[in-house]
């Protein structure tokens, strides 16, 4: 491949994934079987120039390849402020990474879609939120892929042998120990982007562990956690005593060592990271948007509920963005007609925070 046997595009690609390895200091390549490419999002001439470049020169993904979410509501950007020239572009990148065989799953949470990746799986994946999840969740194995070199490890199905791939880079290293933080707390949906924000910013790049959890969260609050801690840090894999997969016990999610240092989480540094999380002024709020990640199915039936028989206020846009997938069974499920009843619209495809 490296050589050209393949043709231009997979050389083209594998030159990339070879000087990566080079700049990393890996040894050598890893076979990987799945790619969540994160690319496909329109930020300017050079990443469409890239992927019709590539798309040009013959190239096609040779694993399971799903695409993050994408520049425009490719059905509903008029309803936004998008400039025509803009949207071209961004639907034209779209098509690009379709004719490299990627799947247009146009989502950032694809774990909960049928392409969710399994335990011990060698993934590249992009999408900071997607990342932390499939590593911590799952227990699938991947990378921090930046946009550009994910694309190329799906086509070539190789990437260095490094980072949150090995083993040993997968022990815990700082221990945060929650300590007199009520069970009603921790039952409450906002307790885990509010952790996660603590977490990342305590944790960085490092592999936090969570000692004290006294209830199983669900799929999506485990999801908010994550993508708080990718946030304000750059957590890519953590780990819950008792609760994830490669931390039955607090010895197991240290590898046997010992904690590098331990934070004491108490309500007081909880309500630090609320704060900081909580910016609003008391101005005239303008928009509600929920959905980043992207809303799941079970948020969709939790939402319908919450407003039947209500209607939003006149000059408040609420909105939810979603993939295709959620949306067509939230819509199948009755869950979208309250939604609607209530001025709310949906969104596809993106991410309001980019597009």
């Amino acid at each position: 491949m490296l050589v050209g046997e393949l043709g231009p595009g997979p050389q083209l690609a594998m030159r990339i994934v070879h000087r990566m390895a080079e700049i990393q200091g890996a040894r050598r390549l890893l076979d990987i079987e799945a790619a969540h490419i994160d690319s496909a999002l329109y930020m300017g001439d050079a990443t469409l120039e890239f992927a019709e470049r590539l798309a040009g020169m013959g190239a096609k993904v040779t694993v399971l390849s799903t695409l993050n979410v994408s520049g425009v509501d490719e059905a509903g950007w008029r309803r936004w402020a998008v400039p025509p020239d803009w949207a071209e572009k961004a639907r034209r990148q779209m098509l690009a990474y379709q004719a490299m065989g990627c799947i247009p799953t146009w989502t950032c949470a694809p774990y909960q879609t049928e392409y969710r990746p399994r335990f011990g799986q060698q993934i590249a994946w992009g999408e900071s939120n997607a990342i932390v999840f499939a590593n911590s969740v799952i227990g699938a194995r991947t990378e921090r892929y930046p946009d550009l070199l994910d694309i190329c490890a799906a086509i070539t199905g190789r990437v260095p042998a490094v980072g949150l791939h090995m083993d040993e880079n997968r022990a815990g290293e700082i221990l945060l120990r929650l300590r007199q933080v009520p069970r009603r707390v921790q039952e409450h949906d906002t307790f885990y982007p509010v952790l996660g924000h603590l977490m990342g910013k305590l944790a960085a790049e490092s592999v936090p562990v969570v000692e004290g959890l006294e209830v199983a969260p669900n799929e999506d609050q485990l999801k908010a956690l994550g993508a708080a801690a990718a946030s304000s840090g750059t957590v890519g894999l953590y780990h819950l005593v008792g609760i994830t997969p490669e931390a039955p016990t607090l010895a197991e999610a240290f590898h046997g060592n010992a904690p590098a240092h331990t934070v004491e989480v108490d309500m007081d540094s909880l309500r630090a990271s609320w704060r900081e999380l909580s910016t609003a002024d008391g101005a005239a709020l303008d928009m509600v948007v929920l959905g980043s990640p992207h809303f799941s199915l079970d948020e969709f039936r939790r939402l319908a509920p919450m407003l039947e028989g209500r209607h939003r206020h006149p000059g408040v846009r609420f909105l939810v963005t979603s993939s295709r997938a959620m949306a067509g069974l939230a819509e199948r499920a009755g869950f979208m007609e309250p939604l609607r009843a209530f001025g709310g619209e949906v969104t596809l495809d993106t991410c309001i925070l980019t597009t």
